[in-house]
């Protein structure tokens, strides 16, 4: 499990993935609770309300590992060039 989040690129495409898949699900749940509602049955209308929560909670998941992978990749370059101050 830790392993996974060892290597950049794989947490680069999770967060990828967290980010478009944060961004359809509210923009998704938001035309559903609000747009469409009249046409939904209850359990659909909860289901869309949790969407537009659990996506920007995806989103800013998503968010910061992007910023965690991009700070863990600028310090292995700048420890790894020479003539760079640490």
């Amino acid at each position: 499990m830790y392993d996974f989040f060892e290597h950049p690129s794989r947490v680069l495409k999770l967060s990828h993935a967290l980010l478009t898949g944060g961004l359809i699900a509210l923009i998704v749940g938001a035309i559903l609770a609000y747009g469409l509602d009249q046409y939904l049955s209850l359990p659909s209308v909860i289901v869309a309300h949790a969407m537009t929560i659990l996506g920007p909670t995806a989103i800013k998941l998503g968010y910061v590992m992007r910023l965690l992978t991009f700070n863990r990749l600028r310090r292995n370059t700048a420890t790894h060039q020479p003539g760079l101050a640490r």
